[in-house]
């Protein structure tokens, strides 16, 4: 596995087993996606079990926590484009990823059937933050920079991608706290999903009032789970 280090962040771009790119912090020692998969991952964990599993059969609202290379948002609009369905996108990011880094990922070189994918991406990346940007008739996205602990909802949504560094390395984004306020800025059935099974992760979903199950994981990893409202 050859990676590339990147000098100023202290990040290594790592190639994982479906050919795709992920980031290493070592800092915390931690992957931003599955070795075994990062876009395998995102899409199973995201496209998959929680926006194809959207009964809302208009504009779908999605909230995703943790922008990070940006590849969720990339895989919900080719999504949109593709099945013909209209997505509002909101994300929130503490630490944007500098673009030097975005510009030598290759997610795009691994979707080829995305049309304009590289151009569509690094815009996604370069829009402004904290503004609606209309990224194609079928997308819009608002990226929020901030502090998803101290952050106050004044939307409503029928999907939350919960892409959070783990329990163990971000303790404060896995609370009740948390859950219990994106439980309640979504609408009736809406769907939370995330890549960890953990118990304590289980139990405070089910304290902030949603109910879960289990499903199965992408390649290395055996479960995943879905919460719904």
């Amino acid at each position: 596995m050859i990676s590339y280090f990147c000098k100023n962040t202290g990040m290594q771009i790592v190639p994982t087993d479906d050919g795709s790119d992920t980031l290493y912090v070592p800092e915390i020692n931690e992957h931003y996606h599955s070795v075994f998969g990062a876009i395998t991952e995102s899409d199973w964990v995201f496209i998959r079990s929680g926006l194809q599993f959207s009964h809302q059969p208009e504009n779908i609202s999605v909230f995703e926590v943790g922008f990070g290379t940006g590849l969720n948002a990339l895989l919900a609009c080719n999504w949109a484009i593709t099945h013909n369905r209209q997505i509002s996108y909101y994300t929130i990011e503490k630490f944007p990823i500098p673009m030097d880094i975005i510009g030598r990922l290759n997610f795009t070189d691994c979707l080829p059937a995305i049309p304009g994918a590289t151009d569509l991406f690094h815009t996604m990346h370069r829009s402004p933050w904290n503004e609606i940007v209309h990224l194609h008739p079928r997308f819009s996205m608002q990226k929020i920079q901030g502090d998803m602990t101290i952050y106050n909802q004044d939307s409503y949504h029928d999907v939350v991608f919960f892409d959070a560094f783990s329990p163990d390395r971000q303790p404060e984004m896995w609370t009740t706290e948390i859950f219990r306020k994106l439980y309640d800025h979504m609408h009736s059935g809406g769907v939370l999903t995330t890549y960890c099974v953990k118990g304590l992760v289980k139990r405070r979903l089910k304290e902030a009032g949603f109910t879960i199950e289990k499903l199965p994981g992408p390649p290395g990893k055996r479960e995943i789970l879905r919460a719904v409202k």
